[in-house]
Parts: structure tokens; sequence; C-alpha cells
């Protein structure tokens, strides 16, 4: 059976894969699985979220580089809330990979229990994202209240620096990228210009 395993650890909290590793592969070779691969993710003070071991892990995963995955406990696994890390393993699992937690029995997919783990989670999950649409239902109604408005702050166009630009004869493409506005942005934003310029009165004969 070929296994990869999966270490994440804390640089500021002066954390080492090597309090994991040695105990990781231990299990493996218990069992008689050879180790392929080893994804080893040391997350620095700067807080990235990048994961790039996570990545090449769920990678390697796709292409069918092992057929198993250990790693040391399921946060040490995701940092992510419980919808993420479901729909992580569900990746696994559609890659035919199967996972063990060294420290949680609980969790193995090649159990027993497999259905049931994925069936506990799920069910989490579909809660957790009923909690999220309350809040965010909860949030707007809040705002209506409050009478704020809603949806994105509108585009700031100096309207003056656009008048020079459209004087120069300048295409919507070079003033949409000199604004940092798309074309339908700025394209209304002249429009509302063009209705807001005073008309000529013409003296009849």
């Amino acid at each position: 059976m070929k296994t990869a395993i999966y270490t994440r650890v804390s640089t500021v909290k002066g954390q080492t894969t090597e309090n994991q590793t040695p105990q990781l592969e231990a299990f493996c070779q218990a069992r008689g699985w050879e180790m392929v691969a080893r994804y080893d993710e040391s997350e620095t003070a700067s807080g990235a979220r990048e994961r790039k071991q996570f990545a090449r892990m769920m990678e390697d995963a796709r292409r069918g580089k092992f057929q198993v995955l250990v790693f040391w406990a399921l946060d040490r696994f995701s940092r992510e809330g419980v919808l993420e890390t479901l729909t992580d393993l569900r990746r696994l699992d559609d890659a035919k990979v199967r996972y063990v937690s060294l420290t949680e029995q609980w969790l193995d997919s090649m159990g027993m229990f497999r259905d049931a783990i994925i069936g506990i989670m799920a069910a989490v999950a579909k809660i957790e994202r009923q909690r999220l649409s309350e809040r965010v239902k909860a949030g707007l109604e809040r705002a209506k209240r409050e009478g704020r408005r809603l949806g994105r702050k509108p585009a700031e166009i100096d309207e003056d620096s656009l008048r020079k630009a459209m004087a120069a004869d300048w295409s919507y493409w070079q003033m949409s990228r000199a604004f940092g506005v798309s074309r339908t942005t700025l394209y209304r934003r002249i429009l509302k210009l063009d209705k807001e310029k005073p008309h000529e009165n013409v003296s009849q004969k």
C-alpha cells in the first residue's frame, strides 16, 4: 500500500515536524505500508495561507501517487472550518485515496465507520452553512434598519481628469486602465457626465 504522510506545524510556537514524523513513519511501517511521499508544512508569523505542501499533496493524490494519507490529527490536516475540511476529505475520497488520523481512531476511512464519518461531517457542515446564511441575513437586515448602503461602493473617478482624458481622445481601454475601473463602469460615468453637461442656448434668427 503506497502511503504518504502530511504534517503541519507553526514555527511561531516553536513547533517542528520532528515531533510528528517519527510516530507517523512507525505507524506506516507497523502496517507494512510503503511510504512514497512526505509533505511537511511549516507556517510562519506572516500568516500566509498558501499551504504549498498541502496543494502539492492534493495534486499528487489526484494523480494517484499514493493510496493512503496519514496525518497526526484533523486539526493538523486542516485549520479551516468543517465545510472546507469536509470538501478536502471528499477530494481525497474522489481520488480513491484513504486517510487515517494517528491520534483519532474514529477518523479512519479504511475502517468500518468510513460512511458514518462522512455522514456526520456532512451533517455538521450543513449546520455550519445554515448558521452562515442566518448570520448574513441578520447582517443585511441590520444594515437596512440603520440605513446603510448595501453592495459595493461605487468606483471613484475624478471627473476633471476624466474630462481631460476624453478631450485628449483617449480610448476606453486607456481610460479604464488609468482610472482602474471596468469599461462598463467607465461608460456609465461618461454617460452621466453627458447628461449633466449644460445645453448650449442657440439663438434663433
